[in-house]
């Protein structure tokens, strides 16, 4: 079995497509899960049907519809496609793996960090998890899609991703004409924690998954800079060479997306990467500083 064929699940997405580029220019073969056919991608129907491609070494799943695309509202149906398309595609994978004659060597999911208790304390990978509202019940939920049976020899990883920060989609996606024209400001007072990672640094933390025999369970997929939504708002209008002078009510993001779904922007909880630094896992972007600037440097030469 070839050790570099990684099939992943969500590989068209936001962190997908870069995930990819990561993999295939490290010399891994990548086969990408998707709902359309194509080359080196197979559908979610095909992976139920026919199982995972002969030499798979590795499966990591990704997919999940964007919580917070503006153009949705927050109705029952939408709800009910992001629990589905999280839940369910980590769900196939994983039964993908139980039936594999020749299992991979790991399967990593990711999950996010919304069942984590706002409050003063730090969250390790070992602090307790929460079902207090419907993102923090989906995270747990979608945890429990990804267990594998005891006696599997596929090692299995679990990617808690805080707000993911990178220019091709995202948080930034959506705040950077705002920002641009100096529109900016923080989400109420600003004084919520925002646990973040930059996009490279949560991709080579994939990687990392994959390549480390020793890396299992739980992994806090966040940035070793504790921050708050007003930290983030003054390193990104700085790093644009902009004003961040318009705070932003919460009562406006809970019209325009639902109070269920802003709580992703408007509270956050103090999480902590501290298996990832125990195991060696080094950051390009270990605070928010740098990672504004680097996202920023395509629109201010």
């Amino acid at each position: 079995m070839s050790l570099k064929h990684v099939v992943i699940g969500g590989g068209t997405g936001f962190v997908g497509k870069r995930l990819v580029k990561i993999l295939q220019a490290d010399g891994y073969e990548v086969t990408t899960i998707s709902r359309m056919p194509a080359i080196k991608h197979m559908t979610w129907h095909d992976l139920e049907k026919d199982g995972l491609p002969d030499g798979t070494s590795a499966v990591v799943n990704l997919a999940g519809q964007n919580v917070l695309d503006p153009s949705r509202r927050w109705t029952s149906g939408f709800k009910q496609n992001v629990w589905n398309s999280r839940i369910n595609t980590t769900a196939a994978c994983a039964r993908a793996i139980e039936k594999a004659t020749v299992k991979p060597r790991v399967f990593v999911s990711i999950s996010g960090v919304s069942h984590y208790p706002a409050g003063p304390k730090p969250n390790t990978e070992e602090a307790k998890t929460v079902e207090f509202d419907f993102m923090s019940k989906l995270c747990v939920e979608w945890e429990k899609a990804a267990n594998l049976s005891e006696n599997s020899i596929c090692r299995g990883v679990k990617v808690r991703s805080g707000v993911v920060i990178g220019r091709e989609g995202g948080m930034i996606q959506s705040l950077i004409l705002p920002f641009w024209f100096g529109l900016g400001g923080p989400i109420g007072d600003g004084s919520h924690d925002l646990p973040w990672i930059h996009i490279h640094d949560l991709c080579q933390l994939i990687k990392f998954a994959i390549e480390n025999d020793k890396v299992s369970g739980i992994l806090n997929g966040v940035a070793p800079q504790l921050i708050t939504n007003k930290d983030f708002t003054k390193a990104f209008a700085s790093a644009l060479i902009r004003p961040a002078l318009f705070p932003l009510p919460e009562f406006v993001l809970n019209l325009i997306f639902g109070k269920e779904r802003a709580v992703l922007l408007t509270q956050g909880a103090k999480v902590v990467p501290e298996k990832p630094v125990q195991l060696g896992f080094q950051y390009q972007y270990p605070d928010i500083k740098s990672a504004c600037k680097d996202v920023a440097h395509l629109f201010v030469k």
